[in-house]
């Protein structure tokens, strides 16, 4: 049985939560705000002034893209559409290490509990979670993962001792 997705943050569970990946079916209420995808995005923008977009972005999408539009886009959701798609991850780091995106990066789609701590480390921020093993192990405050790693990554690496190569990051 699929739930609805609940959107979590490090900080917990966040409610009433206004941005809506739009469908055929699906369309933003007057209260919400519409994730476009890419290209629908990039047209609005090349036809209006307006900021705090949204956008979609899928596996095969070339985020490179946004680039011209990063100062105008408040949220960029990156599809995982099976746990064997790892392509939002690269997208994510892309994002946050060569482009310089700081505002909310949300990853949606086939979240799973397992690559929670990898999509924190890759500088997502926001979970779209629907996963009922995820939403259960994230009430529960049980977070899996590594304490210690070498690679340096979105979020801020400590210099370790040694190696430049060989960083360490101790999470919290």
């Amino acid at each position: 049985m699929t739930q609805e997705p609940r959107l979590w943050r490090e900080t917990g569970f966040v409610e009433n939560d206004p941005w809506v990946i739009e469908t055929e079916e699906v369309k933003a209420a007057e209260d919400q705000k519409a994730l476009l995808p890419l290209d629908e995005m990039i047209a609005r923008a090349e036809e209006s002034n307006d900021v705090g977009l949204g956008v979609l972005i899928r596996p095969a999408d070339d985020v490179r893209k946004l680039e011209p539009y990063l100062y105008r886009i408040e949220i960029v959701a990156v599809d995982f559409p099976a746990f064997n798609d790892g392509r939002a991850f690269s997208h994510a780091s892309l994002l946050r290490d060569r482009l310089g995106y700081r505002n909310e990066l949300r990853a949606v789609g086939d979240v799973l509990i397992d690559q929670v701590p990898l999509m924190l480390r890759c500088g997502i921020d926001s979970f779209s979670v629907k996963n009922a093993t995820a939403l259960k192990r994230l009430e529960e405050g049980r977070l899996p993962g590594i304490a210690e790693h070498y690679q340096p990554t979105a979020r801020h690496a400590e210099k370790g001792e040694g190696y430049s190569w060989r960083r360490r990051t101790v999470i919290a």
